[in-house]
C-alpha cells in the first residue's frame, strides 16, 4: 500500500511539473507578440522549422539582435497562409519542410539592423534596399512578412546560391537568369529557388524581387492599417 502511495505521489508531481512549465511565462519580448495577438507559428503547424538568425551571431551584423525572442510570430493570417505553403511543399516533396528564418521583429530591432548598414558602408541611398527604414516600418514589423527557406530529407538547407541575407544581384529573384547566363547561379539553385517561390506564392504570399527568402502576406500600407507596428 506503502508503495501505490508513492508511486501516486510521484505521478503526481510529474503532472504538475509539466502543468508548470507549460504555464511557463513567456520571455517579455515573446508576451509582448502574444499580447498584440500574434501566434507562435509551430503551434499552427509543428513540421514547420525555426532557427531565427537574428537571435544568433549567423547574420550581417554579427551579433544576436533578438535576446530573448526565439520563437517565431506571425498575425493569425500569416501563419495560416504559412501553414498552407508547408503542406503544399509536403505534398510536392514529401520529406522536405520549411525552415523559417525571420519573422515578426519589433520595430526596436529594425533600427539595429538599419544601423548597422552604415558599418558595412552601405551608402544612404541605397540602405532601403536592404532594411526598411525603422521610421516607415518593414512588414517583418507588422508581423505580415517572413524569411525563409526549404530542408530536404535530412534538414539539410537547399543550395539557393547564396546565403540569408547576402546583399546583392546574386540574391535578387529578378536578376536569376542574368546570374545563370554569367555563371553565377546554377539551373539547380535556380530550381530550388523556384520550389520555395511556387508554394509560398500558392499559400498567399508575394514575391521579394531582391531577396530570394523574403515573402510578404500583405502591402505595408495594409498592414499598418490593419495591425499596425510592434514596438
Amino acid at each position: 500500500m506503502f508503495k501505490t502511495a508513492f508511486y501516486l505521489l510521484l505521478t503526481c508531481i510529474a503532472a504538475f511539473e509539466t502543468t508548470a512549465q507549460s504555464f511557463k511565462s513567456l520571455p517579455p519580448i515573446e508576451q509582448k507578440m502574444v499580447d498584440r495577438g500574434l501566434v507562435d507559428i509551430q503551434k499552427m503547424d509543428p513540421d514547420i522549422s525555426v532557427e531565427l538568425k537574428y537571435s544568433t551571431t549567423d547574420n550581417f551584423i554579427g551579433r544576436d539582435v533578438y535576446g530573448e525572442l526565439t520563437r517565431a510570430y506571425l498575425q493569425p493570417e500569416m501563419a495560416k497562409r504559412l501553414a498552407k505553403a508547408s503542406a503544399l511543399l509536403k505534398k510536392a516533396k514529401p520529406g522536405y519542410r520549411l525552415l523559417v528564418y525571420d519573422a515578426a521583429r519589433p520595430n526596436s530591432a529594425q533600427y539595429d539592423l538599419w544601423n548597422a548598414l552604415d558599418h558595412l558602408k552601405i551608402p544612404a541611398r541605397s540602405k532601403t534596399q536592404y532594411v526598411a527604414d525603422p521610421k516607415i516600418g518593414s512588414n517583418h514589423n507588422f508581423g505580415c512578412a517572413i524569411d525563409l527557406t526549404v530542408t530536404d530529407e535530412k534538414g539539410i538547407p537547399l543550395d539557393m546560391g547564396t546565403k540569408f541575407d547576402f546583399f546583392g544581384p546574386l540574391a535578387y529573384p529578378r536578376s536569376e537568369q542574368e546570374m545563370l547566363k554569367k555563371g553565377k547561379l546554377t539551373a539547380k539553385q535556380i530550381e530550388n529557388r523556384q520550389l520555395l517561390r511556387k508554394v509560398m506564392t500558392q499559400g498567399g504570399f508575394k514575391v521579394n524581387t531582391t531577396e530570394w527568402w523574403h515573402f510578404d502576406g500583405m502591402s505595408k500600407v495594409q498592414a499598418r492599417a490593419k495591425y499596425g507596428m510592434i514596438p
